[in-house]
């Protein structure tokens, strides 16, 4: 084992952390062809509670997107089908502003160059410091307003993720944590559909012995609790599941 895979088997292994669910909220995507260095990588960002999804290239990353909400991705240079300047360069012609973390053997000035050049916002090498890592990924995300964000507003409207409520000119709910993280991730992504298996997966786990009717009971709560409300509705798509509208 090398000494990037061990740094991060040792990680690991000492920093097993209690998951946090409105950390956990945060979907982070690893893309590397080397099976361990998925694997280890995977483990370092799930102890540090990230939601982590993995792809093999740039194909298969792109494959995973098209699915999947991606708030973070840390990527590989050198990978077959489509490499890791590739993936940057076809994110960013889409006018796709996700933090990139590339993450590469390569170390001469030239290729860090080449990695800005095509749009990386950060750049290291391996064999990596695994907790520098970590704080890079934070101020990644942090300059992406998802880590610290907390708060969303909708006109008189306040979102607060700390207290699990939601107010609205002085009048508050508190409501369950599932309620809130449902309403919370909706519209963190006005206008985006979410499957019912796609909210059931994140917001309940994959390991949730509930099924996915579970997620349309809590949409028809939101829906009466929030009854009347003109700053936003929670929409069904037919056939794919909900979307939350902004109306203001």
């Amino acid at each position: 084992m090398n000494q990037f895979l061990l740094s991060l088997y040792n990680y690991c292994t000492i920093n097993q952390k209690t998951m946090d669910l409105r950390e956990y909220m945060v979907n982070i995507l690893v893309v590397d062809d080397d099976k361990n260095t998925r694997r280890l990588l995977e483990a370092v960002l799930t102890a540090e509670n990230y939601n982590v999804f993995t792809a093999v290239n740039g194909e298969d990353a792109l494959e995973v997107m098209d699915r999947e909400h991606i708030d973070l991705v840390v990527v590989d240079i050198m990978m077959p089908k489509m490499d890791g300047y590739e993936l940057t360069k076809v994110l960013r012609k889409a006018n796709n502003n996700l933090p990139i973390l590339m993450v590469s053997a390569k170390h001469l000035p030239e290729d860090k160059h080449k990695g800005f050049i095509v749009g990386t916002d950060d750049y290291m090498t391996k064999p990596i410091d695994v907790e520098e890592m970590l704080l890079r990924i934070k101020a990644l995300l942090r300059r992406a307003q998802i880590a610290n964000e907390r708060k969303i507003v909708i006109g008189d409207v306040v979102l607060d993720y700390d207290s699990l409520t939601v107010s609205k000119n002085g009048e508050v709910h508190e409501l369950p944590q599932k309620e809130f993280m449902l309403l919370f991730k909706l519209l963190s992504y006005p206008g985006k559909i979410f499957t019912r298996i796609q909210l059931m997966d994140e917001i309940w786990g994959n390991e949730s012995e509930s099924g996915w009717e579970t997620v349309t009971v809590h949409i028809g709560r939101l829906r009466k609790r929030f009854e009347g409300w003109i700053e936003f509705e929670i929409v069904s798509v037919r056939g794919l599941g909900y979307k939350a509208v902004k109306k203001i």
